[in-house]
């Protein structure tokens, strides 16, 4: 069948956006979900039935509240290490104190990757695990529907303020009773961002009006992203975040009620690499700092132990059960003990029941076969021994037994719901790898044909003959058929949990399954049809030329290569590392191609005499055509021009020879410009030797070099007027950057301290949003 390159290119993108789409449905998993928030929630589940007849707990109504009011300090991009290390000895001493010796819990959360804020958010505040698609819709932020804490808060008649961070009052709208968002992607302003948080806590603190109250700090992260963890200016970030955690402590503590304490909750929706940046999955990204402050809990005494680890997703369990509201029904989470362990056994059994219940109806709503699942029969043994339990406790029963029961009801209940919370986490985290396989086979498939196809569909008729109808009346064909449908029957019928693409229709998964091994013939029979045309010619022939060079074959072999190399995430990271084999392999394969074209061509070549022998009989044909008649007094001056036409033909010769090589100097001198990546973005460059402050005259002299190569090589083409303004504009840049002190101007010897001028941008910066958001009141 002959197509044209269009047809065929458009066909070809048709059957790879099949292949992306299997691809992308199999590679973005399901998230685990209940039922909408809006339908009407049943009341919650009583307590276990004691055995016997007659027997009935009373206690069928949610917890009432732990605490009176709460406040969670979210600090963005706060690393475990900046709390619990030596930068928090330094620089958080207040904090620090409270940790070791004061009424707290500390621990370290895990949060899961993508370690960015809006899907971090979503976990702190639903308890489930976004994936990250999250990541695409991250810039947009729309409003979360699912069931969450500040949803439940906001049912429940809790008033909620809320300042930091903007995306909150994009996921929660009319949810805050009073509110003041602030934009994160001014990164270069590290003050005001915080101040527009701080301004407002003197007042809210002094208020009654409140029950929940949220802060979101984004200073440490916008420093993180311009100058690294490591940046001096992460220090006095930390202290005045301990200052402000200082003032909020001490005002609770002032207001406690005898009935109620007050809960303080400090943590980070994630952390920070070694180069400032997060999204990856990085010990640095992942561990953040989880601090419960409260008078509430046990004073500490004796040193400091390592924290424990809990997940990102178990606050949202916890918070619930100490505002005295529903657990979220998407949450994954499990109740973080140790903070309602000051409760009788009683209350914290029937916490805990209320958590795993939580958990085996959402594994129940999203597994097939949950009654085989370890965690819910964990659950349901752990449930019946929490009605014996139950049992005793309504006899009247205050023995030993009665304790040393409940403990061992409480451990029981524990195990099951991280058996529980492993399994939907697990769930959430799987992929569809069958159709991940299909789509792959699909776009490799479009792939390789494209890429044989390239030679033809380049050149001057730009149509080919596409090897389809001999693979479709091929034994070869029906046999890839058959074997097909025989694995898709296998994985469908064996396969434990549900694929998309054994969801489809017979009719349909045959029709993928027919059109895989078409392009699997058409593929081999355009293979076979290249070795056919690249055999040896007939013995009488001089020189066998091939359709495909050495140079068509690397190229081949790189993409290829390429494309493969994005199958690993450290791979992707340092891509430019693959680009600077692939440039200086090619380089070095072109110089060879032209040094064997140039000085191992002789003379005796037949080719090379019929090229020679056609140029000297067009010569004589164009002379003989004009008359032009050459005396023999003039024989001189045609040696001249002959010898000046051989010069030029030589020194074209040695600059095309010379060009690779200047290239690849080139490259090297880029290569050492600036580090990239994430392995050695912190080593010392070219590019931290020039912007470092003691070489400002080398980077200016090499700023004025460049912009006025660029105005010479413009020029020329230009009129007046476009030149003076072309002028003007070069001065203008120089100018620019000069007075924001990255470069100086001649007369000048040192520049002003660009600390300075950085924190005066930063302040005008941060005054403008200030004035912004005045303007228009979000309350």
């Amino acid at each position: 069948m002959r197509l044209r390159s269009g047809v065929f290119a458009s066909s070809c993108l048709l059957i790879q956006a099949l292949g992306v789409a299997l691809f992308l449905r199999g590679f973005f998993p399901v998230p685990v979900r209940s039922l909408p928030r809006r339908e009407a929630r049943p009341d919650p589940p009583a307590e276990p039935a004691p055995p016997g007849p007659g027997m009935t707990s009373n206690w069928t109504k949610i917890p009432p509240p732990l605490f009176n009011k709460v406040v969670i300090v979210l600090i963005d991009a706060l690393r475990d290490d900046f709390v619990f290390g030596s930068k928090g000895k330094q620089f958080m001493p207040y904090t620090t104190q409270v940790i070791e010796k004061g009424t707290s819990y500390s621990f370290v959360a895990e949060a899961k990757p993508p370690t960015v804020t809006m899907p971090r958010i979503k976990a702190l505040m639903t308890g489930s695990i976004p994936g990250f698609i999250d990541v695409i819709v991250n810039l947009n932020s729309p409003a979360l529907l699912d069931d969450n804490l500040i949803w439940q808060a906001k049912t429940a008649g809790k008033r909620i303020i809320f300042y930091g961070d903007d995306t909150w009052v994009k996921l929660f709208p009319k949810h805050f009773v009073e509110y003041d968002g602030t934009t994160s992607f001014f990164v270069s302003d590290f003050t005001e961002v915080d101040d527009n948080v701080t301004r407002h806590l003197d007042r809210v603190l002094k208020r009654e009006d409140w029950d929940l109250l949220i802060l979101h700090y984004l200073g440490l992260d916008h420093i993180g992203h311009m100058t690294g963890p490591n940046s001096p200016l992460v220090g006095p970030k930390l202290r005045e975040m301990d200052n402000i955690l200082k003032k909020i402590h001490i005002s609770l503590l002032a207001k406690e009620e005898a009935s109620l304490p007050n809960l303080l909750v400090v943590c980070g929706d994630h952390g920070m690499s070694e180069t400032g940046s997060h999204g990856g999955s990085s010990e640095g990204e992942v561990h953040t700092p989880l601090l419960f402050i409260s008078s509430a809990f046990e004073k500490r005494s004796g040193s400091l132990t390592k924290p424990k680890r809990v997940q990102q997703t178990d606050l949202a369990s916890t918070l619930a059960v100490g505002l005295g509201l529903p657990i979220s029904r998407n949450s994954v989470g499990n109740l973080i003990l140790p903070v309602v362990g000051g409760k009788t056994m009683r209350e914290q059994l029937r916490f805990v029941h209320l958590n795993g219940f939580q958990l085996s109806r959402l594994l129940q709503e999203n597994t097939p076969a949950y009654e085989k699942d370890p965690g819910y029969e964990h659950f349901k043994i752990a449930e019946k021994s929490h009605g014996n339990w139950i049992k005793l406790y309504l006899e009247g029963n205050n023995s030993e037994i009665l304790l040393n029961l409940g403990k061992k009801v409480l451990k029981q209940y524990l195990e099951a719901l991280k058996t529980l919370s492993s399994s939907l986490s697990k769930q959430v985290a799987q992929y569809d790898m069958y159709s991940v396989m299909v789509g792959t086979v699909i776009i490799m498939e479009v792939l390789l044909l494209l890429l044989l196809s390239v030679p033809k569909a380049l050149s001057k008729r730009a149509e080919f003959e596409v090897p389809l109808s001999p693979p479709l009346f091929s034994l070869l064909f029906y046999l890839m058929c058959l074997m097909l449908c025989a694995v898709h029957v296998t994985v469908c019928t064996s396969a434990e949990s549900l694929c998309y693409f054994c969801s489809m229709s017979w009719l349909t998964a045959v029709g993928v399954m027919m059109l895989i091994s078409a392009l699997m013939c058409g593929l081999l029979s355009a293979i076979a049809k290249i070795f056919e045309n690249s055999l040896p010619p007939q013995k009488n022939s001089v020189v066998s030329h091939s359709s495909w060079s050495e140079i068509d074959v690397l190229i081949l072999a790189g993409t290829i290569g390429h494309v493969l190399s994005l199958g690993a995430s450290s791979f992707i990271e340092e891509e430019h590392q693959t680009w600077y084999f692939l440039i200086n392999t090619l380089c070095l394969v072109l110089c060879q191609e032209l040094c064997r074209n140039t000085f191992l061509q002789k003379e005796c070549d037949p080719q090379y005499s019929a090229n020679v022998k056609e140029n000297f009989n067009s010569f004589g044909e164009t002379s003989e055509c004009k008359n032009i008649d050459i005396p023999a007094t003039d024989s001189s001056k045609l040696g001249k021009a002959t010898s000046s036409s051989e010069f030029m033909m030589g020194s074209e010769k040695w600059i095309s020879l010379a060009t690779p090589w200047i290239i690849l100097i080139c490259c090297r001198l880029l290569r050492s410009l600036n580090q990239t990546g994430v392995q050695w973005a912190h080593r010392p460059d070219f590019g931290h030797w020039l912007t470092s402050s003691e070489h400002k005259p080398e980077l200016s002299f090499l700023a004025a070099i460049s912009l006025l190569m660029i105005f010479f090589l413009v020029q020329r083409r230009c009129s007046l007027v476009s030149k003076i303004a072309m002028a003007l504009g070069l001065l203008g840049v120089y100018s620019y950057r000069a007075a924001i002190g990255n470069i100086v101007f001649p007369w000048q010897h040192g520049g002003k301290d660009i600390s300075k001028l950085q924190h005066e941008e930063h302040r005008i910066m941060g005054s403008i949003q200030w004035i912004g958001s005045a303007s228009s009141p979000s309350i």
